[in-house]
């Protein structure tokens, strides 16, 4: 498996996978799959801002991608981070979850961020909440029947982990 930055002739295959998500999962709470035009434009924000948007290639087919970006738009959130993972059907349980994070986090953490955060649609979505606690995440809190999607009321379970020196010293700069 190869873990590398997204470019645009990925988009057809991201935007396939997170259709599929879309419209058979809990993980994300749209319910309309946007368009490849519209995946082209939220990498772009991602990248263009300077944060990291991946791929993980197996055997030259795209098998999941994630990215980082600002958990919130107000400068004082500045170091802290949100991560998204989606993994195309066929290869889930696999290790490409587990392997995006991990690059994520390195990525993250080289570009000064300090908190990385998960915000994971329905607390029933063990695959996700598993793996990021696998990788020091913890739950930080739940948020409960905030999203109604397929007829029924869906959590929110917030993890966080610490980057570097997370908390334990001020960021220069």
């Amino acid at each position: 498996m190869i873990i590398r930055d997204a470019t645009l002739a990925d988009i057809p295959a991201i935007a396939a996978i997170y259709a599929h998500h879309v419209l058979h999962g809990t993980g994300t709470f749209e319910e309309t799959p946007p368009g490849e035009d519209e995946m082209a434009a939220r990498m772009a924000k991602v990248q263009g801002a300077g944060h990291a948007w991946l791929v993980a290639e197996q055997e030259g087919r795209v098998a999941g991608y994630g990215y980082y970006a600002p958990f919130r738009e107000r400068s004082a959130y500045r170091f802290t981070a949100e991560d998204s993972i989606y993994v195309r059907e066929d290869v889930r349980g696999m290790g490409v979850g587990k392997a995006l994070v991990q690059a994520l986090l390195a990525r993250a953490e080289a570009a000064g961020m300090r908190q990385m955060i998960a915000v994971i649609g329905d607390s029933e979505n063990v695959g996700s909440i598993g793996l990021h606690a696998a990788l020091g995440f913890r739950q930080v809190g739940v948020m409960k029947a905030v999203g109604l999607k397929f007829g029924r009321w869906l959590d929110v379970v917030t993890m966080q982990r610490a980057l570097g020196e997370g908390e334990h010293s001020l960021p220069e700069g």
